[in-house]
């Protein structure tokens, strides 16, 4: 029997581009679905694994949420107040890369927010660009499904290659044995982007995580160098450059 609720999911992400050129990519990649409660036991018993301190991997608060190193479980419990999601908050976990050497970066966290009966209640979708900034969508979710659909508007610069006009299905499964996140991006034409992160759980342990590392080396690295290698590619299959005509530090919005 594990020691933590966190584990480990390994696997890999899929970016699809349908117009206005066609674009594909796919790397392997590991996440941890963090149980907010344990970070700072997992700092003390995997012993390359850090919380809010350098090691080969760790996990830092200021990472995430208001990113000034503040709680993030209450963090939560304010933007579900705000939300009028009014439950009786349980577990929080959170999926994310952790830091490699000290650097991270999350294009998409994941916040699962549980009732003290472990039910899932809500859902926030962190997500970041490339320019520092952070725009997060607060969703209810249903307890009853396996299957979560949200949907919105788009609402924050995300890629200098994407029009702000348009609009994101978001279809998760709840995480269990199996990790599954598909995003699709549409404007009033059709679908112009589908992203997916896939991956198989793992316990969480120094074992599973060390080999993991072994297997996905400067993750963290790779997963910046990636984005920038694409959109040189896209720039010289000359997809129109966007420019970001608002500056945010941190934003959020209330969906339904």
């Amino acid at each position: 029997m594990s020691l933590f609720n966190s584990c480990i999911y390994s696997g890999f992400v899929t970016h699809r581009r349908f117009k206005p050129k066609r674009h594909f990519f796919t790397y392997k990649t590991f996440s941890l679905l963090i149980d907010l409660n344990e970070t700072e036991n997992l700092g003390k018993k995997i012993n390359f694994f850090s919380y809010n301190k350098f090691n080969i991997l760790s996990f830092y608060d200021e990472d995430h949420g208001p990113r000034d190193g503040s709680s993030l479980i209450n963090w939560v419990k304010n933007i579900l107040t705000d939300a009028k999601i009014n439950i009786r908050l349980g577990t929080i976990k959170l999926l994310c890369y952790p830091r490699f050497f000290g650097y991270v970066f999350n294009p998409l966290s994941i916040f699962y927010c549980y009732d003290d009966s472990s039910q899932l209640r809500a859902i926030l979708y962190e997500v970041k660009n490339t320019f520092n900034e952070q725009h997060t969508y607060v969703f209810p979710a249903s307890p009853s499904s396996n299957l979560i659909l949200h949907k919105c508007d788009k609402k924050f610069y995300v890629s200098p290659f994407m029009e702000m006009k348009t609009f994101y299905n978001f279809r998760l499964l709840k995480p269990k044995n199996i990790l599954n996140v598909f995003i699709k991006q549409r404007d009033r034409e059709g679908t112009l982007l589908t992203a997916c992160q896939v991956g198989k759980k793992l316990e969480m342990n120094a074992k599973n995580l060390f080999f993991q590392f072994l297997s996905h080396p400067l993750m963290s690295f790779k997963v910046i160098l990636a984005i920038h290698f694409e959109a040189f590619r896209l720039w010289i299959k000359g997809v129109k450059h966007v420019k970001r005509k608002i500056k945010i530090k941190n934003n959020l919005s209330i969906e339904n």
